[in-house]
C-alpha cells in the first residue's frame, strides 16, 4: 500500500513488522511487549489508529530491527513502474546505435546497466538484413504493406511508434507535387500561347520558394531517420516496392532546377546535372538489373504503378540536361527510360495473374501512367529542338491515358485519405505543362482552352491535397500510421496449435494467444477451401 503523508503519522501510531514466517519481530505496541523486549514500547492508546506503511525489504528490515525506527526515505532512487513502463526498449533494435550509446553514458555516470538488459531477451534482438523472400512471405497486398495473418512483427502493435519510425520515404511525393507546380506557373508566365492570361512571374517565385522550403523540411526529417533509425531506412530500401520511392528525392531536386525563376538564375551550371543524375543512375543499375536477372524481384513479380518513378527520373533528367545545352547525356537517359517504359507499360497494362488488384486506397497511383509519356514528350522536344512528331506521339499517349482515367469518377471515390493521393499531382501537372508546350506549336482555341482547364485542375488538386495533408498531419494526427512493412520478423513464426482450457478470471496474455490461434485457424481454413476448389476444377 502507498505510504500516507508524513503529517498524518503520529508518534503514538502502532508499527508492526513481520518476518517471512508471519511472526511478529517488532512492534511498538505495549500489548506486544513480549516480542519487543529490546525495543521499548509506547503507551497504549485508547483509540487505535491504523496507518499504512511501506513494506521494508532487504537491508531496510535489518535497520528497523536494530534501531526500532522506520527509515524516513527508502534506499536508492524512487522507481515508478508507470514511468518505467514508458521506456519501451523494443524500439532499440531499430536505432542506429541499438542503445549502446545510452549504456556507455550510463556507465560513465557510474550506473551499471548490464543486468537490466538480461531481464527481457526480446530487447536484445539483433536485427539482420532481411532477404527479399521474407517480404513476400510476411506481407501481402500490391504494395506489400499488410501483414499476413500467420505473421508477427517485432515492434509493439498496441501503441504508437516514434514519429521517425512512422515517417515513410513516400513523403517525398508531396515535394514532387508542389515543385511541379512551380514549373507549370513558370511555363504559363513565359510561354507565348498563354500571354492572354497575364500571369506574373512572382507566382513562380513564390511557389519555388515554398517548394524549396518543403524539400528542405521533408529531407531534414528523413535525414534524422537515417541518423537515428538507420535499420528502418535499410528495410525500406530492401523492400521490393518502397525502393522505387528512393528516386523521389532526386526527382524533386530536378524539378527545383527546372522551375528556378528567371530572376534568380537564367542558366544553371552543367555540373549540377551530373551531380543529380549520378544517384539516379546508381539506383537504376540495381533495379533494372533485378528486373532482368529474375528471381523474387523480377518485374512480373514486383510490377506496380510506383515503378514509373524510376522511368520518370530518366525523362526528367533528359529534360533538364537538354535545357542546359547538353546532348549525349540527355539522349543516354532518354533511351534508357524509353526502353524500360515500354516493358513496364506492357507488364502493368496486361496485369499478369501473379499481380494482385490494387485496392481502392491505391487507385490514385494509376495516374503515374500519365507522368512518363508527358515528361518524355517535353524531353524529346528539348533534345530535338522542336515539338516534332516524336514528341506529339508521346503527348497524345499521355492525353489518352489522362482522359481514360478522368472519366472513371467512381474509380477514385469511396476511400480515405493517405499519402498515395499525392500520386494525382505531378502527373496531372506534367500533362498540363506538356499541353502548354503543345499549344505553342498548335495555337488555337481548343489548345488554349485545354491548357487552362488542365492547369486549373492541377492547381486545385495540389491545393486541396496540401490543405488536407496539413489537417491530417497537425489536427487529426493520423497521417503517419505505424509502418508495419518495416517491422516484420527475421524468420517465420512456428505455427503451433494451443488448446485453451477454462480458467477462472481473464488474462491479457491468454486473450492474445486465442486471437493469434484464430488467425492461424482462419488462414488454414482459407487454404483448405482454396485447395478443395482447385482439386474440384481438376
Amino acid at each position: 500500500m502507498p505510504s500516507t503523508p508524513a503529517g498524518n503519522h503520529s508518534s503514538n501510531a502502532k508499527k508492526v513488522l513481520f518476518n517471512d514466517s508471519n511472526e511478529i519481530i517488532f512492534s511498538n505496541d505495549a500489548s506486544n511487549s513480549a516480542a519487543t523486549t529490546n525495543y521499548g514500547g509506547a503507551a497504549e492508546l485508547k483509540i487505535t489508529k491504523f496507518h499504512s506503511q511501506p513494506m521494508p525489504t532487504g537491508s531496510t528490515s535489518h535497520q528497523v530491527v536494530a534501531n526500532g525506527k522506520f527509515p524516513s526515505h527508502p534506499e536508492g532512487p524512487l522507481r515508478n513502474p508507470a514511468i518505467n513502463g514508458l521506456k519501451d526498449k523494443r524500439f532499440d533494435t531499430f536505432k542506429t546505435w541499438s542503445g549502446k550509446l545510452e549504456r556507455q553514458i550510463s556507465n560513465l555516470r557510474g550506473k551499471n546497466r548490464e543486468d537490466t538488459h538480461d531481464s527481457n531477451p526480446q530487447e536484445n534482438i539483433e536485427v539482420e538484413t532481411l532477404p527479399v523472400d521474407r517480404y513476400f512471405d510476411a506481407l501481402q497486398g500490391p504494395e506489400l504493406d499488410t501483414l499476413r495473418p500467420s505473421e508477427e512483427i517485432i515492434l509493439p502493435e498496441d501503441k504508437q511508434w516514434p514519429f521517425l519510425l512512422r515517417y515513410p520515404i513516400s513523403s517525398f511525393g508531396i515535394c514532387l507535387g508542389v515543385s511541379s507546380q512551380a514549373i507549370m506557373w513558370k511555363a504559363l508566365a513565359t510561354s507565348t500561347s498563354t500571354k492572354f492570361l497575364h500571369i506574373s512571374p512572382d507566382v513562380n517565385l513564390a511557389l519555388w520558394c515554398i517548394s524549396v522550403a518543403l524539400v528542405v523540411i521533408v529531407s531534414s526529417i528523413y535525414f534524422l531517420k537515417v541518423i537515428f533509425y538507420f535499420e528502418a531506412v535499410r528495410r525500406e530500401y530492401y523492400h521490393p516496392i518502397r525502393i522505387n520511392f528512393f528516386f523521389a528525392p532526386w526527382i524533386a531536386l530536378l524539378f527545383l532546377a527546372l522551375g528556378v525563376p528567371p530572376s534568380i538564375s537564367e542558366k544553371l551550371h552543367a555540373a549540377l546535372w551530373y551531380i543529380l543524375m549520378f544517384p539516379i543512375f546508381c539506383l537504376e543499375l540495381k533495379i533494372y538489373g533485378q528486373w532482368m536477372s529474375g528471381g523474387k524481384r523480377r518485374l512480373s513479380k514486383v510490377a506496380n504503378p510506383s515503378n514509373h518513378l524510376s522511368v520518370v527520373g530518366n525523362f526528367v533528367g533528359a529534360l533538364l540536361g537538354a535545357s542546359m545545352g547538353l546532348k549525349e547525356g540527355p539522349i543516354f537517359f532518354f533511351a534508357i527510360g524509353l526502353a524500360h517504359y515500354m516493358v513496364l507499360f506492357v507488364t502493368l497494362y496486361q496485369r499478369l495473374p501473379t499481380n494482385e488488384t490494387l485496392p481502392k486506397e491505391l487507385h490514385p497511383v494509376f495516374f503515374l501512367f500519365v507522368a512518363a509519356p508527358s515528361v518524355a514528350s517535353m524531353a524529346w522536344a528539348n533534345i530535338q529542338g522542336s515539338f516534332d512528331y516524336g514528341s506529339r506521339i508521346a503527348y497524345f499517349i499521355a492525353m489518352f491515358l489522362y482522359f481514360s482515367l478522368a472519366v472513371r469518377i467512381n474509380f477514385f471515390r469511396g476511400f480515405r485519405f493517405s499519402l498515395a493521393w499525392w500520386a494525382y499531382t505531378f502527373p496531372m501537372t506534367g500533362a498540363a505543362i506538356a499541353t502548354i508546350r503543345y499549344s505553342n506549336v498548335v495555337t488555337n482555341v481548343v489548345t488554349k482552352c485545354l491548357t487552362v482547364i488542365l492547369c486549373v485542375t492541377a492547381t486545385l488538386t495540389v491545393t486541396a491535397l496540401l490543405v488536407t495533408t496539413i489537417i491530417h498531419a497537425f489536427v487529426l494526427r493520423n497521417l503517419f500510421p505505424n509502418d508495419i512493412a518495416i517491422a516484420i520478423s527475421q524468420g517465420k513464426p512456428k505455427t503451433t496449435r494451443r488448446w485453451f482450457h477454462r480458467r477462472s478470471g481473464s488474462s491479457d496474455t491468454t486473450i492474445k494467444h486465442i486471437e493469434h490461434y484464430l488467425k492461424f485457424a482462419d488462414s488454414e481454413e482459407k487454404d483448405i477451401e482454396a485447395s478443395n476448389e482447385s482439386a474440384g476444377k481438376v
